[in-house]
Parts: C-alpha cells; structure tokens; sequence
C-alpha cells in the first residue's frame, strides 16, 4: 500500500451498498476502482463519484481488473453472485485483504435468516480463495440508501476476520464512511451480523423503519 491510503476496489460496485460505500469513500480521498461484469456501467459509476480537489477521479473496469489494481478489495454483490465472483478475482486478490459485505439472503423469504451450509458467506469466501487471502467481513448492517446521501447515520459497523490487524484496516474504511467500526471477533462470528441483517429487515417492515442499524451501547466515542 501507499503511504496514504489505499487504493480501494469496489466489486460489485454499480450496486446499492456498492455506490452507498464508493460515495464515502470518493469524498474521503481514497483512489477507487470501480468492478462491475459490465466495464461500461463501472466506467458511468466511477465517473459520477465527486472527489476533492487534487484526488485522482475513480476508474471503472471490469471486476478482475479492479481487483488486481486494488489494495483493499470490497465485495459488494448479491449472494447469488458471490461464487463466481470470487472465483472471477481470486488470482487477483491473493495476499490482498477482501472485504465481505454478503448477507446469504434468499428471496423471496429475505426477512427470515436463511445461513448457508459453511454458517456464513464470508467463511464461504475464506474457503474459496484460500490461505493466501485475508478476508475481513463488514459493512452488513448498514442502509445502503444511507451511505448515497450525505446524512449522519446512526449504526456501527462489526468487523470480523482472524487477524486484529487487519481488522483494524477496515475499523478505518468504516470510520472514513463516518461510521463507528467495532471489532466484532474472529472470521466465525460474521454469522451473527450476516443473520441480523434479515432481522433488521423485517423491523423496517415490521415498525416502518427507515433502515434500522445497530448500536453497541456502553463504548466511548471512540471505541
């Protein structure tokens, strides 16, 4: 990596949560890779990000190519797109830290927690790259339509992967969104955020939430 920040590519990053966390990011400093399948819809997303003065515009590209310019690598894409994306980028990401945003919904049922047979996505995504691959999952309980706008969203942020270090990389991402990220433990526990995700939703239903999130209560300001 840079002595500044790192280049972030987003995967799946003509998505909701993809355009939310890309539109942060951007207006952070952070050079963007957008990934898409379609070069042409990453080339129109990267180039409707505003960046501040002085900071390189974002790219858009096809999702290999995102991933083996970026340093950090964020997974933004539905679960039923998750395998063959990941087999898409794995050459690409090796020694990388991938960042794993997947909730395992399945439709039409999205409301219910539906977890798949490895207990979470992002340990699906661990086995399927490999060793040589640090994946770190995050960024599963925020409203994507949130992170679009320039509002102050009231949600913190769970990071969960094996290594406190890396870790602690994306605790940073979160915090240049302006969100609060926690250390949420080792790669295992990302089921428990992934699940929560299809509670949330059916408390929006439920309650007529505007994008309920999560609150760790009783930490300070900076955690």
């Amino acid at each position: 990596m840079n002595d500044t920040k790192p280049v972030i590519a987003v995967i799946g990053g003509t998505g909701a949560l993809g355009t939310g966390l890309s539109h942060r990011w951007a207006k952070a400093g952070y050079p963007l890779v957008i990934g898409s399948r379609s070069a042409e819809r990453a080339v129109e997303a990267a180039a409707a990000l505003e960046v501040p003065s002085g900071i390189s515009k974002p790219r858009g590209m096809m999702n290999a190519d995102a991933a083996s310019v970026g340093e950090v690598v964020v997974m933004t894409v539905p679960f039923k797109s998750h395998a063959a994306i990941l087999d898409e980028i794995a050459e690409a990401v090796r020694g990388k830290i991938v960042v794993d945003t997947t909730v395992p919904f399945v439709p039409p049922k999205v409301a219910r927690v539906q977890l798949p047979p490895d207990d979470s996505a992002a340990i699906s995504a661990q086995k399927r790259l490999g060793n040589g691959t640090r994946v770190v999952a995050a960024f599963h309980n925020v409203a994507a339509h949130k992170l679009q706008i320039d509002v102050e969203i009231d949600c913190d942020v769970l990071v969960f992967g094996e290594s406190p270090e890396d870790r602690d990389v994306v605790i940073g991402l979160a915090e240049a969104a302006r969100l609060r990220g926690l250390h949420g433990g080792p790669l295992a526990n990302s089921a428990a955020a992934e699940a929560m995700t299809s509670v949330l939703i059916g408390i929006n239903k439920r309650y007529k939430v505007d994008g309920a999130g999560l609150r760790i209560t009783g930490i300070g300001a900076t955690g």
